[in-house]
């Protein structure tokens, strides 16, 4: 292996991410009033372009190639000690666990271990403490934090956290490069966001009289973080999302993904992020998630991660409600079932490359994977099959740092296991017939075979449960049925993504009704994976997730707890208003007699008429 890790590097990359032109220029900041409580509010000049982080070409002889071999020989040469980080300082769990390349299990590149329920509270505390004074700092400070930490991510950090990725988490290179560059857009762009958000008044009609403002708080307590394996920028989003609107974080990171998240947390801290406010806090998932869950001052849980297990959390803050001081937010996402879905007016060559893409690269594992195609009679036999069935068994499935790896080894042993069983299943399936791959091999490493399986009963579980994994079913349905399918579809397929493929305006009108609510996003004749922060913000409804849009403003609301001031420069001196008609100055109120106290005891009915018929009419 060690002889091919300079050459596993893949030279023939795509050309660089296209750039998105949003101008965020702010068209009232011209006219905003000035507060005289400047220090509570902040407002910004927006007239930056924004745009997506390019991808590096890392073509045979550059400076980024290089530096990136040098990255992978120093994890591979090196078992790194990950720690526990509270407040700043490192603490050492009793029993050592090994993060192991999922294609070489033989191969540890990192040691770790998991902080027990004392050393969870301890960083509750802490990040309490934190918060405090974190809550305090200037937007403008923070911003300047995450935009040093993009400058980092894309610089200096990179090919460390490309490194980890690709061996830690079993990326290619095409693959890890596209997960660090998203990473620096999330860093980039939030502060954007936020500026914009920073920059929202209410409306302020009479200013001589009083001013409105609202300044962006953030959550009574702190925020549990719990990321996933697939996405090291989707783990660092979800623990420094919640940082940078004023919330101290716990941030779990998952065991198999630990190197790489490691690395982001010290690039974090020397872009200036202070201690306490993000902890490192590696765990047991259960462990973790009852101590957090059971203490009063939740604030949040940002989770990305498998339906039921949000579910589960879902339940112990339920269990929990009574005894919180808030109502803690739950964001998370849950990946699903996606599809693409094929019309007889499709292109088939263009069909099949994005299927297979969206299928089979990091093995089936992203959470916007196509698990499921639909394909129309008339193209399948003649046109999607052969294609499909014989670029599939042409991929080479190996070590990630290979050139000519198009996927590895799915992420470890638990996986493996879970997808085992799914194969013995559809085997034994009577409405499952495999067209290719069905093998694994767990001898060296966690190794799964591009599986491309036919389905003919849409009722089969295989058509309805988020798979994650390399296997691609295909339903073939009747042209006449085109209708009747995309309602089955859309009722049984809830995931992140969904894509149709068709050269018929008609029918791309038909799909954007039939599959309005059961994906978040929608593509039109391109794959389900390869959303972009700013470009295409994911996230999805249903038992799939929260649908909170990672990436844009919405999101960054789920974080914050604004407060609306009010400062009067008129104030009210006046009791009454205008149609009374009574002067405050000649109010003379006569106090009732006793007699006329008894009277109205004893009939108040009649006094109370008689004193309405005394008084005209509005």
């Amino acid at each position: 292996m060690m002889s091919r890790v300079a050459h596993g590097i893949v030279s023939n990359m795509r050309s660089i991410l296209p750039r998105l032109e949003a101008s965020v220029k702010g068209g009232l900041s011209a006219v905003r009033s000035t507060s005289k409580n400047t220090r509570l509010t902040e407002h910004f000049t927006l007239d930056e372009q924004v745009v997506n982080e390019e991808l590096l070409q890392y073509e045979e002889g550059s400076m980024e190639r290089t530096a990136l071999e040098t990255a992978l020989l120093g994890v591979l040469k090196k078992v790194e000690h990950v720690p526990i980080v509270i407040n700043g300082q490192e603490y050492q769990a009793k029993e050592e666990l090994q993060q192991v390349l999922p294609y070489n299990i033989q191969q540890p590149i990192a040691h770790y271990g998991h902080a027990h329920r004392v050393l969870i509270q301890m960083a509750i505390d802490k990040s309490l403490e934190a918060q405090d004074q974190w809550d305090r700092t200037k937007l403008s400070e923070r911003i300047d934090t995450w935009e040093r930490a993009a400058e980092l991510i894309a610089g200096r950090h990179r090919y460390n956290i490309i490194a980890a990725t690709m061996l830690g988490q079993g990326k290619t290179l095409r693959q890890a490069e596209t997960d660090v560059a998203e990473l620096v857009d999330f860093m980039r762009i939030n502060p954007v966001f936020l500026r914009e958000l920073a920059n929202y008044e209410p409306i302020n009609g009479t200013l001589r009289e009083c001013r409105n403002s609202m300044r962006l708080r953030g959550l009574s307590g702190f925020v549990a973080a719990i990321s996933p394996f697939n996405f090291t920028s989707i783990a660092g989003n979800l623990a420094y999302t919640p940082a940078l609107m004023g919330n101290s974080v716990l941030w779990k990171p998952s065991d198999s993904a630990i190197l790489s998240n490691y690395f982001v947390f010290k690039a974090m801290q020397e872009a200036g992020v202070p201690k306490g406010v993000v902890n490192f806090v590696p765990a047991e998932e259960t462990i973790f998630a009852s101590v957090v869950t059971q203490h009063p001052k939740l604030a949040g849980i940002n989770f990305t991660g498998t339906s039921n297990v949000l579910k589960v959390l879902w339940q112990l803050v339920a269990q929990n409600i009574n005894y919180y001081e808030n109502y803690p937010r739950l964001v998370g996402e849950g990946g699903g079932k996606n599809f693409h879905f094929v019309h007889p007016s499709a292109d088939p060559e263009m069909t099949v490359a994005c299927t297979i893409r969206a299928a089979f690269e990091y093995s089936g594992q992203k959470c916007s994977s196509c698990s499921m195609l639909y394909v129309p009679e008339s193209l399948w036999e003649d046109h999607i099959k052969e294609p499909l069935l014989k670029v599939t068994s042409s991929l080479f499935v190996g070590h990630a740092t290979y050139c000519d790896c198009f996927c590895s080894a799915v992420i470890n042993r638990r996986a493996y296991d879970r997808i085992y069983m799914w194969l013995r299943y559809i085997v034994q399936s009577p409405s499952c017939q495999v067209l290719i791959g069905g093998t694994c091999d767990k001898k060296r490493g966690y190794y799964v075979d591009p599986t491309v399986v036919q389905v003919k009963d849409l009722d089969n579980i295989i058509c309805r449960e988020e798979l994650l994994a390399p296997i691609l079913g295909v339903y073939v349905y009747p042209d006449s049925k085109l209708k009747e399918t995309m309602a089955k579809v859309a009722e049984i397929n809830h995931g992140l993504a969904g894509s149709v493929f068709a050269k018929d305006q008609n029918f791309i009108q038909d799909a954007y009704e039939a599959f309005r609510f059961n994906v978040g996003n929608l593509n039109v004749n391109d794959k389900s994976t390869g959303s972009m922060v700013g470009q295409q913000p994911f996230g999805a409804g249903h038992l799939t997730g929260t649908s909170d849009k990672l990436g844009t403003p919405h999101c960054l609301l789920r974080w914050t707890s604004p407060q609306v001031i009010k400062e009067s420069y008129k104030p009210h001196v006046n009791i009454y208003y205008p149609y009374m008609q009574v002067n405050e100055q000649n109010r003379v109120v006569i106090p009732m007699e006793s007699e006329q106290k008894e009277a109205v005891a004893q009939d108040n009915n009649s006094i109370v008429a008689s004193s309405e018929e005394d008084k005209p009419l509005i």
